[in-house]
């Protein structure tokens, strides 16, 4: 009974603390899944020799366009991929200051700033104009 009484005890202080590092975990995750997608769009773009963009379509989605005609405007014909945070990594939200256009030399159009957040805190992932795209 002692040792089942210490296990409850454990557990009940393991518990919360468990809680908040899963956050911090779903969280890091998805900023790196954000980052990794915002290289790959961008590897793309310099790969099909046309523009690829990003468009943040709500605090779970994003979508990324192949746009072989260059226009900003998902037609009929161009590939495209609308990715959802939530499905793996739930609890996190996202809210973006731009939707980034990354050109055929590698760089991006516009400058952005993808903000992530959850229970444990907010992670950035910036794209500079250089293309670059890193988390903060």
């Amino acid at each position: 009974m002692i040792v089942i009484t210490v296990m409850g005890i454990l557990a009940a202080i393991a518990v919360p603390n468990f809680q908040t590092f899963m956050a911090q975990r779903r969280l890091n995750g998805a900023a790196r899944m954000v980052m990794s997608d915002m290289m790959s769009a961008r590897m793309q773009a310099v790969t099909h020799n046309n523009n690829f963009q990003v468009f943040f379509l709500d605090a779970n989605r994003y979508q990324i366009l192949d746009d072989d005609n260059n226009n900003g405007v998902a037609d009929s014909g161009e590939a495209s991929q609308i990715i959802n945070i939530q499905t793996t990594y739930s609890g996190v939200t996202m809210i973006s200051t731009n939707n980034p256009i990354f050109s055929p030399k590698g760089t991006a159009a516009n400058w952005a700033t993808i903000t992530l957040s959850n229970s444990s805190g907010s992670r950035k992932v910036m794209v500079a104009i250089t293309g670059r795209a890193r988390i903060e």
